[in-house]
C-alpha cells in the first residue's frame, strides 16, 4: 500500500487510525469525506466511535460536529450516531441509526441544498472547521492529493480545516487519476467570477486535490471498498413511471422543444431513476450527455454502450457488479466521466446555463404542484433534500416522480397539501407516477389540480381528491388554490391516528 503515499514527507506521517482518531477532540467540527456511500473515510470513524465510547462509558460525553458532502455508510454516520457521538450533522443523511437519533431529538441536524455548503463554511455559519479526515486514492511525489470516487465537499473541507487527516484507499482504482475536475476558481461576493461550463465535457480545473503538507497531522492507509448499493430490478410500478416519462421526452423532441439528443439528465438515486436510464437504453435517443450528481448503475450501462456521451457528476452510486466493472476498466471511462466538487456539479448557474432535464423522487405532491422530498407526516425527517432543489429550481424540465401509493396502499402520494414544502409548484413542472404525467407548464393551480388528480393519483384515493377539490372551489376562501384549511392535512391525521390515509 505505500506505494499510494509517494511522497516522503507525508509518507513520514502514517500512523494507525486510532492514533489519527486520538487527534480529534471533543466539540471539534469535522469535515469527512463521502457521497451516497463513495469515498468516505473507511478506518478512522471507526476508531473515533470507539474512543466516544470509551468516554462515554468513563461519564465523559464527548461530541462533534459532523459534515460531509452527502450520505456516507454504517462505518461513518451509523457507528457515530450509535454511541451519540455526533452533535450537529449536515448537509444530508440516509442512515437509520442516524435518522432515529435525529427524530428523536436526540442530533441535531441541518438539511441544506448541496450547492450551499462550501459557501455556508466560507462565510463561518457553521463555526470553525477543526479537522477534515478526507479519503484519497493516493498521494503524488509532489504532494498532490488523487481524489477517489466522489469529490463532495473535499476541496472546501482541505481549504478551511485547521488540521488534515488523510486515509490513503489502496481498494480504490489507481485509473482514477485524471479523471477528476477540482475548480479553484470560486469566491465569496464581490469577488465571484462566472463558472466558465458551457458543455458537460468542460474541464475548468486541475485533477488533483491541493493541501499544504505542514497542514496534515496524520495519514493513514486503508484497503476497504465503497459501501455500495444494491439497487432492484426494475418492478412493474418503476416500469410503467419510466414508460411515461419516455413517452414525454420523445413527445417534446417531436413538438421541436427538445433536441433529439435531449439536453443533459440530471437523475436522483434510486430504482425509479434507474429503470429511466434503463428505458433510454432502448430508446430511440442517441448522443446524450449527463451533468448530475452522482453516476449509478444506468449511467454506466449508458456509457458502456455508447448511448451517453459524457457525463459529469460529484460521486459514484454503483450496485456491487457496477463497482466490479468500473475498477477493472476505470481507465477506459477518464475521457467519458467527469467528477467535480459538488458545488460545481449542482452550481445553479451551470445547470440554468445547460438546461438540464431535472428528475427527482418525492415523498408526495399535492393538487396544486406543491412537494415534499423531505418529510414523513410533516415532522420526520426523511433523509434531506440533497441536491434536488439545486436542480428543480434551475432546470429547463423539472420533472418529479413517485408511486402513487405507499404502505401498501394505506398512504396516497397525491394528497390536498403536502405535510412540508421543499419545492414550490413554482419549480415544478412534471409530476408522474405509474398512474400516469402531468405537464403542469402553463396551467393556472385549479387547472393544475384536474391534471394531477387525474393523470396521477391511485384510483383509491381520486374520488377523495376530487370530492375535496370541488367543495373547495365552492367554499374556500379564495378561488385561486382552493383549500379548505380545517381538512386540508386531515389525511395526514388519520393516518397517524389509524394508521391509513382511506376515509372510513
Amino acid at each position: 500500500m505505500a506505494r499510494r503515499v509517494r511522497n516522503r514527507q507525508l509518507a513520514a506521517k502514517i500512523v494507525d487510525a486510532e492514533e489519527a482518531a486520538g487527534l480529534i477532540g471533543t466539540g471539534d467540527n469535522v469535515g469527512m469525506s463521502g457521497f451516497t456511500g463513495a469515498g468516505y473515510p473507511k478506518e478512522v470513524p471507526g476508531a473515533l466511535a470507539k474512543r466516544v465510547a470509551a468516554a462515554r462509558a468513563e461519564g465523559r460525553p464527548m461530541k462533534v460536529g459532523l459534515w460531509t458532502g452527502a450520505s456516507t455508510a454504517p462505518e461513518l454516520d451509523g457507528a457515530l450516531a450509535e454511541v451519540e457521538g455526533i452533535d450537529l450533522r449536515l448537509p444530508y443523511q440516509s442512515d437509520p441509526v442516524t435518522r432515529e437519533k435525529i427524530n428523536s431529538g436526540r442530533m441535531d441536524y441541518t438539511d441544506i441544498h448541496l450547492s450551499h455548503v462550501a459557501q455556508r463554511v466560507w462565510q463561518g455559519v457553521f463555526g470553525d472547521l477543526d479537522v477534515a479526515v478526507v479519503e484519497v486514492s493516493g498521494i503524488t511525489e509532489d504532494g498532490r492529493l488523487i481524489p477517489s470516487s466522489s469529490v463532495g465537499n473535499n476541496k472546501t473541507w482541505l481549504e478551511r480545516a485547521d488540521r488534515v487527516i488523510l486515509e490513503v484507499n489502496s481498494w480504490q482504482s489507481e485509473h482514477l487519476e485524471g479523471m477528476h475536475d477540482i475548480y479553484y476558481g470560486t469566491a465569496l461576493p464581490p469577488r465571484r467570477e462566472p463558472i466558465p461550463i458551457t458543455h458537460p465535457a468542460d474541464r475548468i480545473g486541475v485533477p488533483h486535490l491541493e493541501c499544504p503538507a505542514d497542514k496534515v497531522i496524520a495519514v493513514v492507509e486503508t484497503e476497504s471498498p465503497d459501501r455500495n448499493t444494491v439497487f432492484t430490478p426494475p418492478d412493474e410500478t418503476s416500469g410503467r413511471i419510466a414508460g411515461h416519462v419516455l413517452d414525454f421526452l420523445d413527445l417534446e423532441v417531436r413538438s421541436g422543444r427538445l433536441p433529439r439528443n435531449l439536453l443533459p439528465l440530471q437523475s436522483g438515486v434510486g430504482n425509479v431513476a434507474n429503470a429511466v436510464l434503463a428505458g433510454l437504453q432502448a430508446g430511440p435517443f442517441d448522443g446524450l450527455t449527463a451533468y448530475t450528481e452522482v453516476i449509478q448503475d444506468g449511467m454506466l450501462q449508458l456509457i458502456e454502450s455508447g448511448k451517453l456521451r459524457m457525463a459529469s457528476a460529484t460521486a459514484f452510486s454503483l450496485s456491487p457488479a457496477a463497482v466490479d466493472r468500473f475498477n477493472r476498466d476505470a481507465a477506459a471511462y477518464r475521457d467519458k466521466i467527469v467528477l467535480r466538487p459538488q458545488e460545481i456539479s449542482n452550481h445553479p448557474e451551470v445547470v440554468r446555463r445547460l438546461g438540464c432535464l431535472a428528475m427527482n423522487g418525492i415523498v408526495e405532491a399535492d393538487i396544486y404542484g406543491n412537494i415534499n422530498s423531505t418529510h414523513l407526516m410533516g415532522s420526520r425527517i426523511q433523509n434531506g433534500i440533497g441536491g434536488s432543489g439545486d436542480f428543480a429550481r434551475n432546470a429547463y424540465v423539472s420533472i418529479f416522480v413517485t408511486p402513487s401509493v405507499a404502505k401498501g396502499g394505506a398512504v396516497s402520494s397525491i394528497v390536498p397539501m403536502v405535510s412540508h414544502v421543499d419545492h414550490t409548484e413554482h419549480d415544478v413542472d412534471v409530476i408522474v407516477t405509474e398512474q400516469g404525467l402531468a405537464d403542469l407548464r402553463g396551467l393556472s393551480p385549479r387547472r393544475r389540480a384536474e391534471l394531477i388528480i387525474e393523470r396521477c393519483a391511485h384510483p383509491d384515493f381520486r374520488p377523495a381528491l376530487r370530492d375535496y377539490h370541488d367543495r373547495a372551489l365552492e367554499s374556500s376562501f379564495g378561488r385561486h388554490t382552493p383549500h379548505l384549511l380545517g381538512e386540508a392535512l386531515s389525511w395526514h391525521q388519520r393516518y397517524l391516528d389509524e394508521g391509513t390515509m382511506r376515509p372510513a
